[in-house]
């Protein structure tokens, strides 16, 4: 008997984790991920490693207290393990592999011989099964990722409407099978799409869920099968889809693998057996898999990678004779661009460009509106509204948001906002992840935070002199993502000679709003070491497909010979 390997839930159940520390008012899930292989063996991945989320906190009281501590910040904050996550061999990811290699069947498997209409079929049914788990999932994403309930709400809601929006493209677009193109005098073309391969996709902790099916849905719709890399953190949220995976979805069509990236991924890579890579994350990690697979000119790449998003602001939104109301509104989408979960997002604002004469009011400015931001946990409210800021997952995103911070000090910056940098619930185990954003200023050449992605709660400010210093920083740097211009009605020809420079550097200029990849029906793409592949409804279908043509031409019988042909095709089915 062949051994098929296909990845199922042996056990996945949220339960109301106990803890004996006094804490707020909210129990953290827990979820038991176990991954077991359907074989002859009954092999399983037994090998596990807790899952923490920072959770649990602590009152003090007020003699015990710093004094200059608000309130809210009178508090420990400590780890709390809400789940565990398989830890799977080099062996184990190879024997996922040769499953999805195995469905493939050099695309001639169950899933890609699908007609178009049945995998949308399938995959609906499974879009509704995954909706039965919308309110688990959240409360894994609110203590995993630490992502407040509204902003984990939002992304589970985003990820079902991309995936409909997507079906829906399909349905009512010409490229998938429209008919016969008779334009080129007696030579007939059918024109579809058809599956790559074998597609593995890597998704970030910051969207677990939403980055993943961004890729994953449109992959499987064009019929390819796909491996899912759960990531190391945001990973949970995955073991409550198993489920409805191997309710809907053939054997082998969607895999996951869950563990180390170095000890899991390269192996694949090596194999030769990966068509397509589809990875979002950072670029070194990037190239070194692309290095691995023995022959990269037939791999077929989709990467969304780092950047180093700008917001410019002219010097025409400073002038006398405009209306301030044009600069609160610049400063409103500053505070959502720079500090929208954290800033742990690709499109975030994460450097500011701004006149010298005006920069040190601006950044005043700035911080006293970061100031006003709720510090929380996900969970919790203020007023009625979600915290703002929230833990990041894990120390060592601290321990570098403090290394950028200690080297803008010693190289002559300063923190503007109150308690910015502020690790709120500290104690001597250092469990806390729970961050004060720091506004930083003035941010200057030779400061790591003026080139490193920062990816975390650090507002850099930059003075500038001339527009020449902001357009050689887009021009010489690594990446090409997004940018945002706040300007005002005033020397319109300043403006637009940036657009110009700019729309051969960036993927996406914004103009007075912040940085963003919505709609997401809208062209989502980069240049440089930023992204290799364009993102939206209708682009991703394009990234994880191949147009075939079906042709011949209308002489003697050949019409009647294909007609019947049609007739008995799944790939020549319109939808």
């Amino acid at each position: 008997m062949t051994t098929l390997i296909r990845l199922i839930a042996a056990l996945v159940a949220v339960v109301l984790a106990a803890s004996s520390a006094a804490r707020v008012d909210a129990a953290s899930p827990f979820v038991h991920g176990k991954i077991f292989f359907n074989n002859d063996s009954g092999a399983s991945v037994e090998d596990s490693k807790p899952v923490y989320g920072c959770c649990e906190s602590t009152k003090l009281d007020a003699e015990t207290c710093p004094e200059d501590l608000d309130e809210e910040h009178h508090r420990l904050l400590g780890k709390v393990q809400i789940g565990t996550m398989p830890q799977m061999t080099s062996e184990q990811a190879l024997d996922v592999l040769e499953s999805s290699v195995g469905a493939w069947n050099g695309g001639s498997g169950v899933w890609p011989q699908m007609s178009l209409s049945d995998r949308v079929a399938s995959v609906q049914s499974f879009l509704a099964e995954l909706q039965h788990k919308r309110e688990e999932i959240v409360q894994v994403l609110m203590f995993e990722i630490g992502k407040n309930k509204k902003d984990a709400e939002a992304e589970f809601d985003r990820t079902i409407i991309f995936a409909e929006s997507t079906i829906d493209y399909i349905k009512g677009s010409g490229q998938f099978g429209s008919g016969w193109d008779a334009s080129n005098g007696n030579t007939r073309l059918f024109l579809s799409r058809a599956a790559v391969g074998v597609v593995m996709t890597l998704a970030p902790y910051n969207y677990p869920l939403n980055e993943s099916y961004a890729a994953l849905i449109p992959a499987l719709l064009m019929g390819n099968c796909v491996i899912l890399k759960v990531p190391t953190i945001g990973g949970l949220a995955h073991m409550l889809t198993i489920e409805a995976i191997s309710k809907t979805l053939p054997p082998g069509t969607l895999n996951f693998i869950s563990g180390s990236g170095r000890k899991t991924m390269p192996p694949l890579m090596r194999t030769g057996k990966i068509d397509s890579l589809a990875f979002i994350g950072g670029s070194r990690a990037a190239d070194d898999l692309i290095k691995a697979h023995p022959e990269p000119h037939r791999l077929k790449l989709f990467l969304q990678l780092e950047a180093k998003n700008m917001g410019v602001f002219m010097p025409n939104l400073f002038d006398e004779d405009v209306d301030d109301s044009e600069l609160e509104h610049a400063l409103k989408e500053t505070i959502t661009g720079t500090l929208s979960f954290n800033g742990q997002r690709c499109t975030a604002l994460k450097l500011l460009f701004v006149p010298r004469l005006h920069s040190e009011a601006f950044a005043d400015r700035l911080a006293r509106k970061v100031e006003k931001l709720s510090v929380g946990l996900p969970h919790e409210q203020a007023e009625g509204k979600f915290s703002s800021i929230t833990p990041l997952p894990g120390r060592g995103r601290i321990d570098y948001m403090r290394s950028l911070i200690d080297d803008a000090i010693e190289k002559g910056a300063r923190i503007v906002n109150k308690n910015g940098g502020m690790v709120v619930g500290e104690g001597e185990a250092n469990e806390s992840t729970l961050m004060v954003p720091a506004v930083l200023y003035p941010v200057k050449r030779g400061m790591r935070i003026y080139e490193e992605e920062q990816f975390g709660p650090v507002v850099p400010v930059t003075p500038y002199d001339s527009i020449d210093e902001v357009e050689e920083y887009a021009r010489t740097g690594r990446y090409g993502q997004q940018v945002s211009i706040f300007t005002s009605k005033s020397n319109g020809a300043l403006s637009g000679s940036l657009v110009d420079k700019f729309s051969t550097v960036f993927g996406k200029i914004n103009i007075n709003s912040q940085c963003g990849r919505s709609p997401d029906t809208a062209p989502f793409s980069g240049r440089r070491s930023s992204a290799m592949g364009t993102m939206s409804v209708s682009h991703a279908l394009m990234e994880f497909s191949i147009p075939t043509v079906v042709s011949y031409k209308d002489v003697g019988s050949n019409a009647e010979i294909v007609q019947i042909i049609e007739k008995n095709s799944r790939f020549m089915e319109t939808i």
